[in-house]
């Protein structure tokens, strides 16, 4: 019986009685009829699904990010499309800011789909998948609508489960934030570990590099508050011991500026992986102006530097020992130029592997601040 229907159907000059309809017009339904049965029995249709972000790990929930920490940032895409990137965003204070820099705010996706980077902190986090021809906005009030060149975009809220930051500890009369988590060097990531700051019996100021679990850890702290125009001083027990990638770094800058713009002060000390290069460096941000850093060569022992920070000026100086005098200035050195105007800028120590993936250095190194003081 039902073949028979199926015959008939699919033969168009075969009248088919249907209720209500006689003569031609059964006719002319039963070819109709017949036609669509045939198409759909031939042919299924399809709806392509649309692009989705998933993330598989996200940074810590931080109500204040900042330039120095970052976290990872991982997580796939499914049905994209050839040539499509991920741009991803961090939020902090109402704005959502371009990851990880904006010189560097395209992520590619592998070929199995998962995608990876690092972001600074920030309270939610954000990806976009976009085609390459979108560009690079650096910061945004509100995210973009999915349509045009924006192909899909997913939001999570920062990781509250993670470690608390560790507490502060107190160093010449300061309190200090330790540093723990990611950070950025040179576009070398960077793991910090709270574990290598401390301050002994002496109230000497201790930075350890080494490697732990098969990763390699810095050491960082900044200062807890800003203290703005003024003369800043420390003392550095010894420097030359120093690999050629080992750096140590004093350096003031804002916490919410974006590391692009590069303005503050620094005072370094390493050979940037130039094993017959000087071992220390003045420098007014940014760096790579010309006149804004002044290389010299630090002599072993005690070392003390202080900068002078005054409207218009930063004078600095390095000389041997604790207290100055004519023979034992190393360096002095005075900017007139690109002198920024306090922004909150906060004092960091930094102690790092300058591009560690290329160094080579593979056992412990440590320095020793003996003393840090300010006065306005």
């Amino acid at each position: 019986m039902h073949g028979n229907w199926a015959s008939r159907l699919a033969n168009p000059g075969v009248r088919i009685p249907l209720l209500g309809l006689s003569g031609r017009r059964a006719t002319l339904c039963g070819v109709l009829c017949g036609t669509l049965l045939f198409v759909l029995g031939c042919h299924t249709f399809h709806h392509s699904p649309s692009p989705s972000i998933h993330f598989t790990q996200v940074p810590k929930h931080a109500s204040m990010g900042g330039p120095a920490a970052i976290d990872p940032i991982k997580g796939t895409v499914s049905n994209s499309t050839p040539g499509a990137k991920i741009m991803l965003y961090a939020l902090t204070e109402g704005t959502w800011w371009v990851q990880p820099f904006h010189s560097r705010g395209i992520t590619d996706i592998a070929a199995d789909g998962t995608w990876t980077n690092h972001s600074h902190l920030g309270e939610q986090y954000a990806a976009l998948l976009v085609n390459g021809t979108y560009p690079i906005i650096q910061r945004r009030t509100t995210l973009p609508a999915v349509g045009g060149d924006v192909l899909a975009v997913a939001t999570t809220p920062g990781d509250f489960n993670r470690p608390p930051d560790p507490k502060p500890i107190r160093f010449s009369g300061y309190d200090w934030d330790i540093r723990s988590g990611g950070g950025d060097i040179g576009g070398d990531f960077c793991g910090y570990e709270a574990s290598n700051v401390w301050v002994d019996d002496k109230g000497y100021l201790h930075l350890l590099m080494e490697e732990q679990g098969g990763e390699w850890h810095c050491a960082g702290l900044k200062m807890s508050h800003s203290l703005g125009y003024g003369t800043y001083r420390f003392v550095i027990a010894d420097s030359t011991h120093f690999p050629p990638s080992a750096t140590f770094d004093m350096f003031m800058r804002p916490d919410h500026e974006d590391p692009d713009q590069r303005t503050g002060f620094s005072i370094a000390l390493g050979q940037g992986n130039k094993a017959d290069g000087p071992n220390g460096d003045f420098v007014v941000q940014p760096y790579y102006v010309p006149g804004n850093s002044v290389r010299f060569n630090a002599p072993v022992g005690i070392m003390s530097y202080v900068l002078r920070w005054e409207p218009g000026s930063a004078a600095f100086k390095g000389f041997s020992g604790i207290s100055p005098t004519p023979r034992g200035t190393v360096k002095e050195q005075v900017f007139r130029s690109g002198i920024p105007i306090p922004s909150e800028e906060r004092v960091h120590f930094n102690f790092y592997d300058f591009h560690h993936s290329k160094s080579g250095l593979r056992h412990p190194v440590e320095i020793v601040v003996e003393k840090f003081e300010y006065l306005p």
